[in-house]
């Protein structure tokens, strides 16, 4: 498949990072009743429960899936087991200006592990598009104000979050280079996401269970905390992963990479549309540095 920046994919690669942006906020505000493996149990729980009746058939023992088990154990690795789980870590242990500053290093890494482990050169126009980008994403976390990020000090969780960044990027390069059985799945992005979900639970439980075995972890059941799981397995599970996925594959891994970006705008704009925050000059000015870092990384 041609690779593009095509309208469609535009759609496509903006959902995820709208929805992750609800993703790190509804983590943040469920901290104290969930710890963190554990949600990213129970969400991937639910989505599965959610996709079972679209995609049930590619668990049967003819699919493709179980000849794939491999990949599709990596895959899920580095997205729905270990992705998730470090960035609700993240939201921990570290403050939301550390975490999304830190993940705004994604694009550098698409192009990064494009080149060391996929063979696929990086323009001079891609690397300005990276520092257009990551500028964007300097100037809402800094809110207009420079001293802001002097001030910051990094700890553990921003660790977890830089990991996650690395891993997502090795994701998404995974998904534009299919094994040919693989590829078969990807023409239904409910029984592909369904066989990654499958391998992430396993994921999932391995990691909650050692976080119910070496730390003070908890859950506190309760319509907020059911409310949230119900959101973030519909929204940032379901339909990012299916829309991430679609994207991936018709812009390319190192175009998307820097829609990621748009996640500390989006989070801004939820912020002045639910908790009254009004949005500022320097909003504008990031969108615009963002968007031209997508532009010209994208131009051939």
């Amino acid at each position: 498949m041609t690779q593009r920046l095509t309208p469609a994919a535009i759609v496509l690669l903006i959902i995820p990072p709208l929805l992750w942006s609800g993703n790190a906020v509804v983590g943040r505000v469920v901290a104290p009743l969930v710890s963190p493996m554990t949600l990213n149990l129970l969400r991937w729980a639910m989505a599965f429960v959610l996709l079972l009746p679209l995609a049930g058939g590619v668990l049967r023992g003819s699919s493709p899936l179980w000849r794939q088990w491999r990949r599709f154990a990596f895959l899920s690795l580095f997205s729905i087991g270990g992705y998730n789980a470090l960035l609700y870590l993240a939201l921990n242990t570290s403050t939301p200006i550390n975490v999304t500053l830190v993940g705004a290093s994604t694009p550098v890494w698409m192009l990064l592990i494009g080149r060391l482990f996929f063979k696929v050169p990086v323009s001079h126009r891609q690397l300005l598009g990276a520092v257009l980008s990551i500028a964007g994403v300097l100037l809402v976390l800094s809110r207009g104000q420079w001293e802001v990020l002097l001030g910051m000090r990094l700890v553990a969780g921003d660790l977890y979050i830089l990991i996650a960044s690395m891993a997502w990027a090795y994701y998404s390069w995974m998904l534009v280079h299919p094994t040919p059985e693989s590829a078969s799945l990807r023409t239904d992005w409910a029984a592909f996401l369904l066989g990654q979900i499958v391998f992430g639970l396993g994921w999932s439980a391995a990691f909650a269970g050692a976080e119910w075995t070496l730390s003070a972890a908890h859950i506190q059941w309760g319509w907020p905390l059911v409310s949230a799981l119900a959101f973030i397995a519909v929204g940032p599970a379901v339909i990012a992963y299916g829309s991430w996925g679609a994207g991936v594959s018709r812009a390319g891994p190192a175009v998307a990479g820097f829609f990621i970006n748009l996640t500390p705008l989006f989070t801004a704009l939820l912020s002045a549309a639910f908790l009254g925050e009004t949005p500022q000059a320097f909003h504008a000015l990031a969108f615009v540095l963002i968007v031209s870092g997508i532009v010209l990384s994208s131009r051939r």
